[in-house]
């Protein structure tokens, strides 16, 4: 399934804020909420927004190292939930796919760090099928949020 990035917010939970990457997929009316660190979901906002910040920060840097040894992000998948033992929750689990001058590679990464680079990079983002149905939420529920743009120097 083709996915987009369609915002990253800030939840408010009884543990206190916390951000969210918000993935809309293609013909549906629901979204995949996955929930990340500040650091990431600050890095895949600045990705989303082009701008030139000086030095580069992490997911800038491991851009330019692949880039520099001839590889480029293909896509990201977002391939599995990992469900926790008591039912609450999960961890997402995504590929990474690069294209390389031996042939293209697989590398296991996490969806944070996956979407920082596609949101530098375009690079398209898929998920599966299992994913999106086991993931899904009311995307209203998420249009109430605020974007993490505007409160990041607030918490």
């Amino acid at each position: 399934m083709n996915a987009t990035i369609d915002a990253v917010r800030v939840a408010g939970t009884p543990q206190g804020p916390v951000p969210v990457v918000v993935l809309a997929v293609e013909g549906e009316d629901d979204v995949v909420p996955i929930f990340i660190g500040f650091n990431e979901a600050t890095s895949i906002a600045r990705g989303l927004e082009a701008d030139d910040i000086g030095r580069p920060l992490t997911h800038d840097l491991l851009l330019d190292v692949m880039e520099e040894l001839g590889g480029r992000i293909d896509r990201v998948v977002v391939s599995e939930i990992e469900r926790r033992t008591d039912g609450r929750g999960g961890t997402y689990i995504a590929d990474l796919h690069v294209a390389t001058p031996r042939g293209e590679e697989v590398i296991d990464a996490r969806p944070s760090d996956s979407l920082a680079l596609a949101a530098r990079t375009n690079a398209s983002i898929e998920m599966t099928e299992d994913v999106f149905e086991n993931g899904r939420d009311d995307s209203e529920k998420f249009d109430e949020l605020q974007d993490i743009r505007n409160v990041s120097g607030e918490l």
